[in-house]
């Protein structure tokens, strides 16, 4: 099975800006499917948060991504939606933009990882 998975390979998806989208695009991420939809998606000034939401539940649902990267700004925008995804994969890894710096305190993902984990259980 983890064979059939390497030989198919999956993809990685962006929901964010569009210096954050173009970074990732020049680094080789940019793929279309058979049905024509983008695993990226470019999130300005103008986008409904409804978009936002419906991109990245179409995301979750595709079968060729493990990974999910959205801003972090953007992610505080569909928060509810975010934090409702508890599977492990697609893994949604959540990433400063240009103008936003990352706030740990902010990422759900990171608090429900650390609460998996007793400190006392790394100590040796």
């Amino acid at each position: 099975m983890a064979l059939h998975a390497a030989v198919k390979g999956k993809l990685i998806s962006v929901i964010g800006d569009e210096d954050t989208c173009v970074g990732f695009l020049l680094g080789g991420i940019g793929e279309i499917n058979k049905n024509r939809h983008p695993n990226f998606m470019v999130v300005d000034k103008n986008t409904a948060v409804s978009e936002i939401e419906d991109c990245f539940k179409r995301f979750v649902k595709r079968d060729d991504i493990d990974i999910i990267l959205i801003n972090q700004n953007v992610a505080e925008m569909i928060r509810h939606v975010i934090d409702a995804h508890t599977a492990p994969v697609p893994a949604v890894l959540e990433i400063p933009s240009k103008d936003h710096p990352y706030d740990a305190s902010k990422d759900s993902i990171l608090r429900r990882a650390k609460g998996m984990f007793n400190p006392d259980d790394l100590v040796r």
